[in-house]
């Protein structure tokens, strides 16, 4: 649904962007994540053919973002991180002023508005001017806009910021339901656990450029390694941190738990287990300790920041 290919994008002399190049297939959820400046909004704006790369190509359920543009902001939903919103307008004639823009019918409009301000807890307000609206509701209204004519592919640039805890539970449960209709999400949030909720992929910017890419999952095992354990036991240790050691690696423990990491905890713990129950040794509990995506994305990004100390210092010394 999305084909980017080695796409930049240059301001004179400052790449924002360079050699990005993402697949993103019918249904599924890609999340841009990176600090402030990374390049995620200049990506998203070329996609969504408001900007055109500098070098590279992209395409949009088909249509090139550069030569077919009209099309592809047919097909499109776009929710930026500071939409503009006409304020003297009621929330309901901001709707249809762009409903009839994607060329939708009368009909269509007013059942989709009702359907979409229900949904997200506007529907009171839909006579309002959009400048009374609070900043949680006026994100939510150009959430609305974005999926007003029911597109194909949605661009979200934080789509929750300015939420309280409820109304972004409702988007993000707006997001899963668009996975289930086989929608395609572009997602660029700061908010590492709404990704790792979200995502079925993450793909990492920094100073322009994917620096990782994959599943939580896969980047989880790439950057963290090996399952980590915790064993509690309702008894001191009595020695089994030394016979750990070589089986396992231990990473912590204290008199009665340890923590460690392995390979394949489907065949270590098994064994683990039965040798404890043959020493008599009571167990309170063996589980998986979760690791985050912020682990991971804190490991990327400090590996790559002393990747560039390096290489600065040694042009320095050159």
């Amino acid at each position: 649904m999305i084909e980017a290919v080695e796409l930049s994008k240059e301001f004179g002399e400052f790449t924002a962007v360079k050699d990005v190049s993402v697949f993103v297939p019918e249904g599924e959820v890609l999340a841009f994540l990176g600090p402030n400046g990374a390049g995620k909004t200049t990506t998203v704006r070329m996609l969504g053919s408001i900007l055109k790369p500098t070098r590279g190509y992209a395409r949009v359920a088909g249509f090139d973002t550069v030569t077919q543009s009209i099309e592809v902001r047919q097909v499109i939903g776009l929710l930026t991180e500071f939409p503009g919103l006409y304020q003297r307008m009621k929330g309901s004639d901001y709707l249809r002023f762009f409903g009839e823009l994607q060329g939708m019918t009368a009909s269509a409009i007013e059942s989709r508005t009702e359907e979409l301000l229900h949904r997200f807890e506007l529907w009171e307000a839909r006579n309002k001017q959009v400048g009374t609206y609070s900043k949680g509701m006026k994100q939510k209204l150009t959430l609305v806009r974005s999926m007003l004519h029911d597109p194909q592919v949605l661009f979200l640039d934080e789509p929750t910021s300015a939420m309280d805890p409820h109304s972004a539970k409702l988007v993000r449960d707006a997001i899963a339901n668009l996975r289930r209709e086989h929608r395609t999400v572009v997602l660029c949030t700061h908010n590492l656990a709404e990704a790792e909720q979200l995502a079925d992929r993450i793909a990492i910017i920094r100073r322009g450029h994917i620096i990782a890419q994959g599943t939580p999952a896969e980047l989880k095992q790439q950057l963290l390694g090996d399952p980590l354990m915790e064993l509690r036991l309702a008894s001191p240790m009595n020695g089994l941190v030394k016979h750990l050691n070589g089986k396992a690696n231990v990473v912590a423990y204290g008199e009665d738990w340890v923590r460690y990491t392995v390979s394949d905890p489907a065949q270590f713990n098994p064994v683990l287990l039965s040798e404890l129950a043959r020493q008599n040794t009571p167990v309170i509990t063996l589980s998986e300790i979760p690791r985050s995506l912020e682990e991971v994305y804190l490991r990327i990004v400090e590996s790559d920041q002393h990747l560039e100390k390096a290489i600065q210092e040694n042009r320095a010394a050159a």
